[in-house]
């Protein structure tokens, strides 16, 4: 068991290099490309694209990357079982919270100015 551990996680190693070799040479590629003013645009993006989205395929394959995707699978899943609030529901807690927010900067203010006046008045002194 612990042989095919050591194989997938070198084969892993493996995957992630070729992984970030693409992604650096899509951004090398397109740093060499803009160079080349008869390479159009659409075709650099193409290219750029491409191989970020065959490092992608290939870095899904290792075992971290069936992980991400899992994590990702199971993270819609739970988004969908969230109850959102109406819009109505939305407009009140926004209110509320803004009259809150008001509230306290209104009182720390009053606090602010009490404290500088009583400094101030006992500095004079």
């Amino acid at each position: 068991m612990s042989t095919e551990a050591n194989t997938s996680s070198g084969l892993d190693t493996v995957k992630w290099l070729a992984a970030v070799l693409l992604v650096a040479g899509a951004v090398y590629g397109n740093h060499y490309m803009e160079q080349l003013d008869s390479m159009s645009l659409v075709i650099r993006v193409a290219i750029i694209i491409g191989l970020i989205a065959l490092a992608l395929l290939i870095a899904s394959t290792t075992g971290k990357g069936k992980t991400a995707i899992n994590f990702a699978r199971e993270s819609r899943m739970e988004v969908r079982k969230v109850v959102w609030p109406t819009r109505q529901e939305a407009i009140q807690t926004t209110l509320v919270i803004v009259l809150f927010v008001i509230v306290v900067s209104l009182f720390l203010w009053g606090v602010d100015s009490l404290l500088g006046w009583g400094v101030s008045s006992v500095m004079s002194l």
